[in-house]
């Protein structure tokens, strides 16, 4: 096999590896995709969807099923303002701000850690005020979610407040029976508090780009291979034009060597 040859087989193999390469990005750039309109379905299905008591979505066992995110609960008890948290650094209004966090002890003794809103920072590590929660019986309707990671940092945050809303990191710093496997964004408080906290948006339903990447990634792959193709037909078409150029006078050359070997030859015979 020729130099030429060998080098082209490698152009092929180089042009198949970056192909395998963008089919791994595609296809996971499809998954994301899909994973993304499951979220963009489940939001559109539970969250405008009739608050229904919290012990129907959430049983014994505190857990949360995946499909329940997002759906609206009723719980009927009292806060336990004493035990409050904040949560540190979330994207509110431009800033860094806190969400404040409030033990909700439930009509069947479980507490549930309810996020009652958002307040902007103040001078120090701390918001400069934080409106209290109704006292007394309170009916509150929040929106499900789930427990958040640990910060993969590590960091920490204050005495009197946590970095994210970690449900068994919190639980180790509120006193009953918590629900670790859910918590709710406040939607409504009967009777209302003297004064209202920040509220949350809506989740978008932006799909994102990840289908057009994973599109993307395709046309690579084959313009990976119609780029080699580039590259071998132009060293051809080099291949051509060299010869073409060149064998002419080598062939003459080589008929001149010729015909003096002969005449060599009968002048010895001579």
């Amino acid at each position: 096999m020729s130099k030429r040859m060998t080098r082209w087989g490698v152009y092929v193999l180089v042009a198949i590896g970056f192909a395998i390469a963008c089919a791994f990005l595609s296809n996971w750039q499809f998954e994301r995709n899909e994973s993304r309109s499951e979220q963009i379905a489940l939001i559109e299905q539970n969250y405008d969807a009739d608050p229904v008591p919290l012990a129907d979505l959430i049983g014994d066992d505190g857990a949360l099923e995946p499909g329940d995110q997002w759906h609206p609960v009723m719980l009927q008890g009292e806060y336990l303002a004493d035990q409050q948290l904040l949560v540190r650094n979330r994207p509110h209004g431009g800033t860094s701000a806190f969400e404040v966090l409030v033990p909700f002890r439930d009509a069947d003794g479980r507490v549930f850690i309810v996020d009652r809103g958002w307040v902007p920072p103040g001078d120090g590590d701390a918001p400069d005020a934080v409106s209290a929660p109704p006292k007394g019986e309170v009916t509150v309707i929040a929106r499900l979610r789930q427990s958040e990671q640990v910060p993969a940092s590590g960091r920490g945050a204050p005495e009197g407040q946590v970095p994210t809303i970690n449900l068994p990191t919190i639980a180790d710093l509120v006193e009953g029976d918590v629900i670790t496997g859910a918590y709710g964004q406040l939607i409504s408080e009967d009777p209302a508090a003297d004064a209202a906290l920040g509220g949350f948006d809506s989740p978008t339903d932006d799909p994102g780009p990840h289908l057009s990447y994973a599109i993307q990634w395709i046309l690579f792959a084959l313009m990976g291979f119609v780029f080699i193709g580039y590259i071998i037909r132009t060293e051809i078409v080099k291949h051509r034009e060299d010869q073409e150029d060149a064998p002419a006078p080598a062939r003459k050359t080589r008929r001149r060597d010729k015909d003096a070997d002969v005449e060599d030859e009968l002048l010895d015979a001579r």
